[in-house]
């Protein structure tokens, strides 16, 4: 949100881009994306955060699923959330590899394709990776962002509102700079 409390927007064609500081789990979206780990059963975190503010079914759904490799994506329900949808997605354990920024961009890319097969038009993203999986913030920022407006790009005729949902003041602050930098 800018000074005055409002979502600060991008648009281009039929695609918006948000940047806000708020708590992922209260957002009123369509789709909210889960910083998951490879199990899908909760943990600490956004992930932890999502799976306490959806409610137990959201676990017993997951268990379901049979878990998630790095990079790849997995849709649930939301229930108890205002989120219809909660798509998961296992960021890279940071370790300083070109890997690491193909696993982080396949995260974005598989959450989006995964919402366009479900005909969501709607998303929001936490910071992937940046809590205790070490990926520094202004690396993974500029991975997302990138990746996010090159999907949104290819995929211009599909209706796509994005919104990058930071927790903290500072990953708010580096989201709000790299677009501005970047014309996003």
């Amino acid at each position: 949100m800018d000074e005055a409390g409002k979502r600060v927007a991008a648009k281009k064609s039929d695609w918006e881009i948000y940047i806000l500081q708020d708590d992922i789990t209260t957002l009123d979206c369509e789709c909210i994306v889960n910083a998951a780990n490879n199990s899908l059963l909760g943990g600490g975190g956004v992930d932890g955060a999502i799976h306490r503010a959806a409610g137990p079914e959201l676990l017993k759904e997951c268990v379901k699923l049979g878990g998630c490799e790095t990079g790849k994506a997995k849709i649930t329900k939301g229930y108890n959330l205002p989120a219809a949808w909660v798509i998961h997605t296992v960021g890279p354990i940071y370790s300083g590899k070109t890997q690491d920024a193909e696993l982080l961009a396949d995260c974005y890319r598989n959450s989006l394709e995964l919402a366009k097969s479900h005909n969501i038009h709607s998303i929001a993203f936490p910071a992937i990776s940046t809590g205790v999986y070490g990926y520094p913030l202004e690396k993974a920022t500029a991975v997302a962002m990138t990746t996010v407006k090159q999907w949104l790009d290819e995929n211009s005729d599909y209706l796509m509102e994005v919104i990058f949902c930071c927790f903290s003041r500072r990953a708010y602050d580096v989201y709000q700079s790299y677009a501005a930098e970047h014309d996003i």
